[in-house]
Parts: C-alpha cells; sequence; structure tokens
C-alpha cells in the first residue's frame, strides 16, 4: 500500500511516501501560518523524490498539533458547558476546582450538577429526571454555552445514564454538540471529566482543522481516504477526530516513537527526539510507545485519558546559550534557526553553533565560531539528556537510544551508558510513524468475576470486543493481534472485580483506492 505521513511540528513540517515497510521519499518544510501550505509544499517534494503522482497514493494520514497548541495557548477554544450526574452525594469537590483560571475563563466554563449517577457496585444512586437534565442544558445555553460535556460517577462501571441524558439532549437540541466522559477517559471521576470538558471545547476547532485538510486533499487530487494518528500511535478516522479531538493530543511524540522503532528496527528501546525547541524522551515497547499508567496533566489540566509517557525538556538545535552561567535554554529561536544561528551567519549563540565548535557535527553555511567554554556547555547539554533518560528507564536492561529529530545530530555516542543509534532518515522519523500507523481497538471495562464468569472468560469478552471495534475501524481482520491487556483488582468495590483494559491493533484494509 503506498502511503504518504505528514506531521505538522512547531517549527518544520515532514512529508514521507512509504510502499508498505519501503522509504521512497521524504522531506522538510517551514511550518507556515496558515499550516496548509506548508503541508502541500513538504508533500509536493516527498512525491517528487518518490516518483510517485497523487492518483497513486492510497492513504494520507496527518498527524499534527493543532489541539493541543490550542489548549496550551488558549486560543481558538469553544464555550462549554458540563452537565455532572451525581446527586445527592457527588457534589462536595465541584467541576474545574482546579483549572487554571485563564483557561476557564477563555472557554466560558460553566456547570449544573443533577441527580442520578451509580455506586460502586453499579447501583443507581438516584433516577435520572428527564425535565432536570432539560433545565440544566437551557440554564448553560443561557450562559453562552454552545458545547456540552456530560459526566457520571462511575461511569465506567454503567455508562447507560450518560448515554440516556445525551439522548435527551439530543432530543431537545440536535444541533448541539455533546461530550460524554465514557468515551474518553477511565477510572476516576474529576480527571474523566476534566478529558470531556478539553474534548468539548475543541470540537469545533476540529471540525475546522479536518474541512482544512479536507480541502487540501482534494486540491492536490488525492482520491485515497485521509486519517489522523492517535495518541497511541494508531490511526483515526476524520469523523472519528472531529468527535473525539483529545485522542490526537500527544501524536507528535507517539508517532516519533514509532518511528523511531520502525527505523531502527528496534522494538524496545529507548527514543530521545531532539527538535528545534524542546527535546522528548520516552520508552517504546513492542514498537509501541509505553502509555502512562496514572493521570496525565495536560495544560495543567489532570485527566486520565490515553496518553504516551514522555519526558519534555527545553533542548533542542535552537536553544539560546548563556556561556557565562553557562545555562542552555529553555529560550529557543526556534524555526528562526538557518538565519540567526551563528553557523547559519546570524548573531545568536545556539546549541547547535557549540555542537558544530566543539567537533560533534557539521552544519551551517558559516565557520564554527570559536565559544570558550564549549566543553563545560557540552557537558550539561549531555547531562541534560543523560537525566530524562535515566528517568524513562524502566528496567536496568541494557537497550539502545534511538536519536531522532533534526538536532539529534548534536547527542553524543553513548548516553547514561546506553548506545545511541542514528537511523538513516531519522530527521523524519515523525513522519514514518504517521506514515506506518495501524488500526487500534482498546476497551476498558470493570467485570465482577463471580461463578457466571471468571478472569480468563473476562479477558476473552473484553478482547473480543476491542478487537470488533479495530474491525469497524478498517482493521483487516487477519492482521489482528493483541497489543497489551492489563487486569486490576479494585478492592474497593464489593466482590471481585476487575478492571482490564486490552488494545489490539491490525494494518489498515482498503477496499478501494
Amino acid at each position: 500500500m503506498l502511503r504518504i505521513g505528514v506531521d505538522v511540528g512547531g517549527t518544520n513540517t515532514d512529508a514521507v511516501v512509504m510502499q508498505s515497510e519501503e522509504f521512497l521519499g521524504g522531506a522538510k518544510s517551514p511550518t507556515t501560518k496558515d499550516i496548509l501550505s506548508g503541508v502541500e509544499n513538504a508533500i509536493k517534494v516527498a512525491l517528487s523524490q518518490a516518483k510517485k503522482e497523487s492518483k497513486d497514493v492510497e492513504a494520507l494520514i496527518v498527524g499534527t498539533t493543532h489541539f493541543v497548541n490550542a489548549i496550551v495557548q488558549r486560543k481558538k477554544l469553544s464555550k462549554t458547558g458540563l452537565i455532572r450526574i451525581c446527586l445527592p452525594s457527588g457534589g462536595s469537590i465541584l467541576p474545574f476546582a482546579d483549572w487554571p483560571k485563564e483557561l476557564v475563563d477563555s472557554m466560558n466554563g460553566n456547570f449544573q450538577l443533577v441527580k442520578g449517577g451509580f455506586e460502586m457496585d453499579g447501583s443507581e444512586i438516584s433516577k435520572l429526571d428527564e425535565k432536570e437534565i432539560i433545565n440544566a442544558l437551557n440554564e448553560l445555553r443561557k450562559l453562552g454555552c454552545d458545547q456540552i460535556a456530560i459526566s457520571s460517577v462511575f461511569a465506567t462501571v454503567r455508562g447507560d445514564m450518560e448515554q440516556e441524558a445525551f439522548d435527551i439532549i439530543k432530543k431537545n437540541s440536535p444541533n448541539i454538540n455533546v461530550s460524554l466522559s465514557k468515551n474518553i477517559g477511565g477510572m476516576g471521576l474529576l480527571e474523566r471529566e476534566n478529558a470531556a470538558l478539553i474534548n468539548a471545547t475543541l470540537k469545533p476547532l476540529a471540525k475546522e482543522v479536518v474541512e482544512s485538510f479536507e480541502k487540501l486533499r482534494n486540491k492536490m487530487n488525492f482520491k485515497c481516504s485521509m486519517f489522523f494518528t492517535r495518541n497511541d500511535g494508531t490511526l483515526i478516522q476524520s469523523s472519528e477526530v472531529i468527535d473525539l479531538p483529545v485522542l490526537t493530543f500527544a501524536c507528535g511524540p507517539t508517532n516519533s516513537m514509532r518511528g523511531a522503532a520502525f527505523l531502527s528496527k528496534e522494538k524496545n528501546a529507548l527514543v530521545v527526539d531532539v527538535g528545534g525547541t524542546t527535546t522528548d524522551v520516552g520508552e517504546v515497547k513492542d514498537g509501541f510507545p509505553r502509555q502512562a499508567g496514572t493521570s496525565v496533566t495536560v495544560a495543567d489540566v489532570r485527566t486520565n485519558f490515553s496518553m504516551p509517557d514522555v519526558i519534555s525538556f527545553g533542548l533542542g538545535g535552537g536553544s539560546i546559550i548563556n556561556t557565562e552561567e553557562p545555562t542552555v535554554g529553555p529560550q529557543s529561536v526556534g524555526h528562526e534557526l538557518t538565519y540567526k544561528a551563528k553557523v547559519f551567519g546570524g548573531d545568536v549563540l545556539t546549541a547547535s553553533d557549540v555542537a558544530v565548535s566543539y567537533g560533534r557535527c557539521k552544519m551551517g553555511t558559516k565557520e564554527a565560531p570559536e565559544v570558550t567554554n564549549k566543553k563545560n556547555i557540552i557537558n550539561l547539554m549531555d547531562q541534560m539528556v543523560e537525566d530524562k533518560v535515566a528517568r524513562a528507564r524502566t528496567s536496568s536492561e541494557k537497550i539502545p537510544v534511538i536519536a531522532v529529530g533534526g538536532g539529534s545530530i548534536m547527542l553524543n555516542n553513548e548516553i547514561d551508558g546506553l548506545n545511541v543509534i542514528k537511523p538513516l532518515h531519522n530527521d523524519l522519523a515523525n513522519a514514518v510513524g504517521a506514515a506506518i500507523a495501524q488500526v487500534s481497538g482498546q476497551v476498558s471495562k470493570v467485570i465482577l468475576i463471580d461463578d457466571k464468569i471468571d478472569r480468563e472468560s473476562a479477558i476473552k469478552k473484553v478482547t473480543d470486543e476491542a478487537t470488533k471495534l479495530a474491525i469497524k475501524r478498517n482493521a483487516n481482520p487477519d492482521t489482528i493481534n493483541v497489543l497489551a491487556v492489563s487486569d486490576m483488582p479494585l478492592s474497593y468495590l464489593p466482590g471481585n472485580n476487575l478492571l482490564i483494559n486490552v488494545t489490539v491493533v491490525g494494518d489498515l484494509k482498503m477496499e478501494n483506492k
């Protein structure tokens, strides 16, 4: 299958053309203000290198930072209201309690608490009142909210009350967007609720982004389907992105780690991705990023949707150097590196300048600058990377470190006692990760183990559900395999309850070109 993988970063936009597992061509283009022209430029060069035309392409796969940037920068957020189904017992900690005030203000965050929800064993706290739901909706709309999120106590045990509220709202106001927490987050009311709120506020932007990429697809005469990449390194259909944009939040580091594992042929390794401003460090297991096991903080908000366990810090090729202290970053020249760095004729001393001066790499159009204490600065840069790699390691096993990203040429050949691999095309690892993405199905359920169902049967039941979900998303049934299975006893629930998580992956199946 001929695929194009695209990754839109803050500094550069990467595109690659791949035929199954063969790399045919790739290109970097500066990320433009309007995003799409940078994408178009990168794709055109990649196609030219591969000697292919748009009509030959069978899948266009995009990774973008639009949504996480919108939350971090507090821009393009829609006015959002929450209905929490919890009374009389679930109102002691109110929604938005630990959110940054400026983020709440930027999305006009409001909420209503209504009767309902479930106990730990799935029994009702109280019945849902249709009139109360409609009144709550009307109050939120009066406050200007045009996006609604719904959360319910123990919706991961029973999600039917959230669904019932959804049906009531859609019957009353068919055109309003509604996000259900049960479709997004895991165990933990507040974190799951926060994830649903973030998803709801991003929905209009998601529609705008998908429609823009669809216009570009038509403009460039692609006849193939378009997909986006998810937080777990797999594919998501355009229609799903419009409904669940939060699932694409961490696709940048994820694509990088998937691409690194593919290019190096190492299934278990640590990955260091050095960009223009920041470096991301994570671990791949069986070729996929290790997921964070606890709640994840996004833009100072605690959530619990699936995210890779990634450590980010301020070291990149454009990091500004203070030679007196010395310090490295976190300020950076970013995409202006090619005319502000001294090796390119500029007047700003960057990490790239120091690496060239020290003899670790070659780049630029000018002679390497003289840096008086370059050894100390290089040692400081190396120590910053070693500290984060040591934190990311989960065992003492001697696994390799895969260095990717444009700034990876600055890295030493050994980090924290581990061998560093710099595979061919490592500067395009993000786009490669997008191009090779598979289809996934992930299901998380709490199941009571008793005389009717044992542990093995419960895991099989959840695995079958995950498999059906992957097939629904266009996975080839013959290629599906189980990526991860976990089961955790929930001691605080009455009876022998297990929280079972299953993820399966399979290759994309396309019926027609």
